[in-house]
């Protein structure tokens, strides 16, 4: 098949090696995407110290890095139907790359404004890469394994984040920091800012190193045997009933999933981004703290591991998604209202971190869950369906900062509330929203 002038296979055509061959390829790319975003987890508190920040000024972290997802997928899905996946892919990367080599001037000057700049390119780069290996996964085998293929797919991505906050806490820290810290408030202005700018020039060597691999990674994918497959596929059934739709707000499951994947991201990063600011009200410094993001993606990963174990052959996508949704509301609950002590690495601890960890569980096939029912029957307008889910990212901007206000009003713990209303609207979305082929109430 012949569109743009890109030569595309449909699914179907390719074979088995074809077929794991992309499923591994794709799986570089959900690891990347891991390690450039969750390193966030650890950049945030180190901003907020390096920059001197309050909690709302350091989840612009976030907001920067994710809100370009909002700006940049629908011109990413165009990017993609001119050029392709392939080349697409290696725009992307490039452009991820200009946003770690912009990390060397903000570090040297430290200024906040070009680091957030330099998020907000890394983001660019990431949404269209997402824009395209998203769709790419789900449609790279049968309809009914797709939460198992993605679940695949957030192994890669969960255990690059396990090892994110790790080594770049490994990089950049030094074990005097921690007197470092205390410190700081006693010192001079001079001397403060001294100090303050040899640790955020510390960055600079990562960050160009990450630039030099990305654009490698860029290079490789284009040249990669990745094949371009036709996303667009519609059946004769599928053809017919999409005839007499000229856009994708036609499709409700579609908007309605969009709108989930705004909520549910956003659950996620907060329950990963703040866990470290939490541990510190317990008076666990960032030394020691940096270990609980890693705890959060590893039992997210323990939930994947499950699913791909379980779906369909014990449970349907749809039935994962309601258990995954309704743990997640008990999880907030209990993180506010659990009473408990309990003993981590010489300290005490309330409980409650516990259980902001275990929404990393919760969290685990959410996403999985819903874009298989999100684009389902979407067919030609899959493309544009999926820039549309990965504008939903955005909650990834968005949440962070409701958390980050909140947490500055009340207290951090109390800041944990915005996710309960998020959950209780992926409930009604596993239940009844993917449902939904037209907007008529009746068919609710």
């Amino acid at each position: 098949m012949e569109k743009n002038n890109i030569a595309s296979v449909e699914v179907s055509s390719l074979s088995k090696r074809d077929t794991i061959l992309s499923i591994l390829i794709i799986g570089l790319l959900f690891f990347i995407f891991g390690f450039v975003s969750w390193v966030n987890a650890i950049l945030i508190p180190y901003f907020k110290i390096a920059c001197e920040l309050n909690n709302f000024q350091s989840y612009l972290v976030a907001f920067a890095f994710y809100i370009s997802y909002f700006v940049m997928s629908v011109p990413s899905s165009y990017l993609l139907k001119s050029v392709g996946f392939k080349k697409g892919m290696m725009i992307g990367f490039w452009t991820m790359a200009i946003g770690a080599f912009i990390f060397v001037p903000a570090a040297f000057s430290r200024t906040y404004e070009i680091f957030l700049l330099g998020l907000f390119t890394l983001g660019s780069g990431l949404a269209i890469l997402q824009t395209a290996a998203n769709p790419y996964i789900t449609v790279l085998g049968p309809q009914d394994r797709a939460a198992q293929r993605i679940s695949i797919m957030g192994i890669c991505n969960k255990g690059a984040g396990i090892l994110a906050p790790l080594l770049f806490a490994a990089v950049i820290l030094k074990a005097t920091d921690g007197e470092l810290f205390k410190q700081l408030p006693l010192m001079d202005e001079l001397e403060k800012n001294a100090a303050l700018d040899e640790l955020i020039r510390r960055v600079i060597l990562p960050y160009s190193c990450v630039g030099a691999v990305l654009l490698g990674l860029g290079l490789f994918v284009r040249f990669s045997p990745l094949p371009e497959i036709n996303t667009e596929h519609e059946s004769e059934d599928l053809a017919l009933a999409n005839s007499g739709k000229s856009s994708i707000f036609q499709f409700p499951h579609l908007i309605l999933g969009a709108l989930g994947i705004f909520l549910h991201v956003g659950t996620q990063v907060i329950a990963i981004d703040t866990i470290i600011g939490y541990a510190g009200s317990m008076n666990i410094h960032l030394l020691e703290a940096k270990v609980f993001p890693s705890y959060t993606l590893f039992v997210t990963i323990c939930g994947y591991l499950l699913g791909i174990a379980t779906i369909p052959r014990f449970i349907s996508q749809a039935n994962a998604l309601r258990i995954c949704t309704f743990l997640g509301a008990i999880f907030t609950l209990l993180i506010i209202y659990a009473e408990g002590k309990v003993d981590f690495l010489g300290h005490t601890t309330d409980i409650s971190i516990w259980f902001v960890v275990l929404l990393g569980f919760a969290n685990s096939l959410v996403w999985a869950g819903i874009w298989p029912l999100a684009l389902d029957g979407l067919g030609r307008f899959t493309k544009v369906g999926a820039s549309l889910m990965i504008m939903g990212l955005c909650g990834n901007a968005i949440m962070p900062l409701f958390y980050g206000y909140f947490a500055d009003l009340f207290d951090l713990r109390t800041a944990y509330w915005v996710l309960f209303p998020c959950y209780l609207y992926l409930i009604f979305y596993a239940v009844q929203g993917h449902k939904l082929r037209n907007w008529s109430l009746k068919t609710i």
